[in-house]
């Protein structure tokens, strides 16, 4: 009797690892990737599965304007400007100047120069710019400087469309705001944008815990 052929499986691989190998990253957001490390830039950009998740997201909301506050190297302004819709517009907010030129090029290396533009500045002072000009939006991704995030939120939820979608990413830093002896501003500001997405009542939320954890709301 012969025997079968052996094969070589990978065993004990976390859920994590799992699903980076079913959905690996393209070439162009590998590029994002190297630059921000060749650059010396916060090797912070979403997750590969968040970002696929983002792009699921934008198109499953059929979003023709949304907003990102927190640009880095531009790798989730790719992942959702892939899920606009036709004519769709992505809004970028980012402190540092050299963060958006280089966003916007890779943007732009990827077709999408045209579906986004950026505002330069304090993200708050963006937001409220936004306000006063009357603009709305239909989705928003947040993913900036945590202590800032209930000043982002109530913004996004003034900024929204009935029925847009707000989501929140690192929301557990790295697992301090599951520790009750972290006390820092941004533990206690990412714990107060956690707690009011559960219970504001013009909110319907879960929360994600893979990765760092993402927050997702529907606004009704």
């Amino acid at each position: 009797m012969k025997s079968s052929p052996r094969r070589n499986f990978v065993v004990n691989l976390t859920p994590d690892e799992y699903v980076n190998q079913l959905f690996q990253e393209d070439e162009l957001l590998l590029k994002v990737k190297e630059a921000i490390r060749a650059n010396g830039m916060p090797e912070v950009s979403v997750a590969a599965a968040y970002g696929r998740l983002l792009t699921f997201l934008a198109k499953t909301a059929k979003a023709e304007a949304a907003l990102e506050i927190g640009v880095l190297g531009g790798y989730s302004g790719i992942c959702l400007a892939r899920g606009l819709s036709e004519g769709g517009i992505l809004t970028s907010l980012e402190l540092k100047e050299e963060y958006a030129a280089m966003a916007r090029g890779h943007l732009e290396e990827g077709g999408f120069g045209d579906k986004v533009e950026y505002r330069i500045g304090p993200a708050a002072d963006s937001l409220e710019q936004l306000v006063q000009e009357g603009r709305t939006f239909d989705f928003f991704f947040i993913d900036a400087d945590k202590e800032n995030y209930p000043v982002y939120l109530d913004y996004a939820i003034r900024l929204a469309r009935p029925g847009a979608v707000i989501v929140g990413d690192n929301c557990f830093l790295r697992g301090r705001t599951l520790n009750p002896d972290k006390q820092g501003p941004a533990v206690l500001a990412v714990r107060r944008f956690n707690e009011q997405m559960a219970s504001d009542p013009r909110l319907v939320t879960t929360m994600l815990p893979d990765y760092d954890g993402l927050v997702l709301a529907w606004v009704r």
